[in-house]
């Protein structure tokens, strides 16, 4: 049930593009920074779902491409029965980010879903999306693509988020096997709030129109099921015909309301307030994003700010795309990672999880934040806001250091710059986690204790 904002350029306070959100998955997640790759000639990537998924498939191997671009992304090991690591897309090095987001597709698709189904999945499209695209527009025309050539693998219905510096796309990816999709763009006027992600009404010739895309079969399928009558003159409502007929759900109503009274004034600091927002927060928010889409003095000072974890209860630090490498701090360990309580150690993992963990220390602040709300909540969000204003405020130095850097012929240097900066701010920031979960436990037990759970529910 994951989350995404978009915000267009008209309406922020400085005329960049907003894409950001959370995941919302119960496994571990971790920080990759993944580089540019080239590929031999005939290398394939492998796609689709297993036999143990939600909706069982099987894998297939798909054509990869020459090269692929380096980005940024969140990734964790559990969903659906999909083979990790799985992905809701991130920022790459063409300024094109992605997110994911649950959209139920109507229970009839469900159920005509074929088993095995066969093709690449949602994750596996976010990926191939941050590999590949070059732009919002071509974002869709990929995930098109591929859905028209191979199917795809369902967990009941999805959606996707990809913008640029221009624009803005939802493309939502239907359960049922008959490769239905279709997309609308975002404008720079727009503000949407998506959990789950739904499009309304669309021109039953929306393939003449340039600001949607679909499958060939998007009018005819609804057709012939009986859901659509284009006679009656009525109009095609995607949602109500493939969804799940609720459109903007209540709480991402109240968002985009807040948003939306701040148009031309929208901010980093207002929409990382919104990843937070009270109204879909909770523990299987496995971590946070916001992607700052703007002109740049050179493209690898795009940013994406992650919070490692739970976002209320970590703070944003920014990875520009010149940064190479996370803290092992924040990579892969064995906290809450799928199929890790079988093993026995590897000692080849020793290193890393010799480590803290930012996943698991996020989430035993979180749970120390929810246990007395009134008292510690609102007073340790605001002291990561205080750090992030922090952070906000050396914006501008870091960027125009790296960019003397760039201007120079340095790239090396530049990178060598943000990655030591985003290192240094990640380990203050995880710092900062640990010393106030520490003051909270210290306060928690003098003023109330530590409630365990009943014997009742320990037996069960």
């Amino acid at each position: 049930m994951s989350y995404g904002i978009y915000v267009g350029k008209d309406l922020t306070a400085d005329g960049g593009v907003f894409l950001a959100g959370y995941g919302d998955e119960p496994s571990s997640h971790w920080l990759e920074i993944i580089p540019a790759r080239k590929h031999a000639e005939g290398a394939t990537v492998e796609v689709g779902a297993t036999e143990t998924a939600r909706f069982p498939g099987e894998l297939m191997e798909i054509p990869q491409v020459a090269e692929t671009a380096a980005y940024i992304t969140m990734n964790y090991s559990s969903y659906a029965g999909y083979k990790a690591p799985i992905t809701n897309g991130g920022l790459n090095a063409h300024e094109v980010a992605a997110r994911d987001i649950w959209s139920p597709s109507r229970e009839a698709l469900r159920e005509m879903t074929p088993n095995p189904q066969r093709g690449p999945h949602y994750s596996d499209l976010s990926r191939i999306v941050m590999e590949r695209a070059t732009s919002a527009r071509e974002a869709v025309e990929i995930v098109g693509g591929l859905i028209d050539q191979y199917g795809y693998s369902t967990y009941g219905g999805n959606s996707h988020m990809f913008a640029d510096r221009e624009e803005g796309w939802i493309l939502i990816d239907f359960a049922g096997g008959a490769g239905l999709w279709v997309a609308e763009r975002l404008g720079p006027g727009d503000i949407r709030v998506s959990r789950p992600g739904y499009i309304g009404e669309i021109p039953v010739d929306f393939q003449d129109s340039p600001d949607h895309m679909g499958s060939a079969n998007l009018i005819s399928f609804a057709e012939e099921q009986g859901w659509f009558n284009r006679g009656t003159g009525e109009p095609f409502n995607v949602n109500k015909i493939y969804g799940d007929g609720k459109m903007q759900h209540e709480a991402v109503a109240i968002v985009e309301g807040r948003l939306a009274d701040r148009k031309g004034r929208i901010g980093l600091v207002d929409v990382m307030n919104e990843v937070r927002a009270d109204e879909v927060m909770k523990d299987s928010a496995g971590y946070g994003q916001v992607a700052d889409l703007r002109e740049e003095d050179h493209p690898e000072l795009t940013t994406l700010w992650v919070a490692a974890t739970t976002p209320v209860a970590a703070p944003f630090i920014p990875y520009r795309m010149g940064v190479t490498e996370a803290p092992p701090e924040f990579g892969k360990h064995r906290y809450l990672t799928e199929g890790e309580n079988e093993k026995f150690m590897d000692p080849e993992f020793q290193g890393i999880e010799s480590t803290k963990y930012a996943c698991r220390l996020g989430k035993r602040l979180y749970y120390q934040m929810l246990e007395h709300r009134d008292v510690f909540y609102e007073e340790v969000l605001e002291t990561f806001r205080g750090f992030e204003r922090g952070l906000i405020d050396q914006e501008d130095s870091v960027k125009q250091t790296a960019a003397v850097l760039y201007k120079s012929n340095r790239a090396d240097l530049a990178r060598e710059y943000l990655t030591y900066y985003s290192q240094t701010e990640a380990m203050n920031g995880l710092r900062l986690m640990e010393t106030l979960a520490e003051g909270v436990e210290a306060r928690t037990k003098a003023l109330f204790g530590i409630r365990r759970p009943s014997d009742s529910v320990i037996s069960e």
